[in-house]
């Protein structure tokens, strides 16, 4: 029974060892092969803005979901000129003329996924925002995104449904949750910046975190 018992244990050592490395290697695998990049498009360029705070606010209610790390992107800082390519960005980056363009169309490339935080301006999205998309094509061409809206006319919602419109041009895989922020004239101190947005924001906070549980299942669909 000893000798039995004995050669089980030599046959089943070895077999343990290596299934503990073969797990381990899949879930280092898996976890480089989950690693993606966020873009958080600040949509609005105005000096005044408040899209920074909302984007901020955005960045720290999602930054610790696991295998996404979060990068702001503020349009404001890129002061894109008014489309001024002579070629369609269809045709892709190899047609792209100004330096502008290309270093535009590097940013964009280097994310796996978006967040796209936009004002309402006169029930719509800023001008800023759509020129910004408009420079490029096959940079946002199928990749997941979300679109987080704000205004004080029901949160911005008319925005957004205008936005994921243009999205879907590019077959965009956008959430099915759209964070819409109501602001109110009370959210707002003198100089017209949010004043706290940790409490003000906290209703918006459950419907932020369900649209990034969306975003990681269309990444993780992609692999299947």
């Amino acid at each position: 029974m000893r000798f039995i018992l004995g050669l089980l244990l030599m046959i089943w050592l070895p077999l343990s060892v290596n299934g503990q490395e073969a797990n381990q290697k899949m879930a280092e695998t898996t976890k480089e092969k989950s690693s993606y990049k966020i873009g958080i498009i600040i949509g609005s360029t105005r000096p005044n803005k408040i899209g920074g705070q909302v984007a901020e606010w955005v960045s720290q209610q999602v930054q610790k979901t696991p295998n996404l790390q979060f990068t702001l992107v503020d349009l404001e800082k890129w002061n894109l000129p008014l489309f001024n390519e002579p070629g369609m960005p269809l045709n892709g980056p190899q047609t792209y003329t100004h330096a502008h363009t290309k270093k535009w169309s590097q940013e964009i490339a280097s994310y796996d996924g978006y967040i796209f935080v936009t004002p309402q301006y006169n029930c719509g999205y800023p001008a800023s925002l759509k020129n910004a998309i408009d420079y490029l094509y096959v940079e946002w061409k199928e990749k997941p995104a979300i679109i987080v809206s704000y205004g004080f006319q029901n949160g911005g919602e008319k925005a957004a449904t205008q936005l994921k419109q243009v999205l879907d041009c590019f077959n965009m895989k956008l959430t099915s949750t759209m964070p819409a922020i109501g602001l109110a004239p009370q959210m707002l101190n003198e100089k017209k910046k949010l004043k706290n947005t940790a409490e003000d924001f906290k209703p918006y906070q459950e419907m932020l975190l369900k649209s990034i549980q969306e975003f990681m299942d269309i990444f993780l669909s992609n692999e299947k």
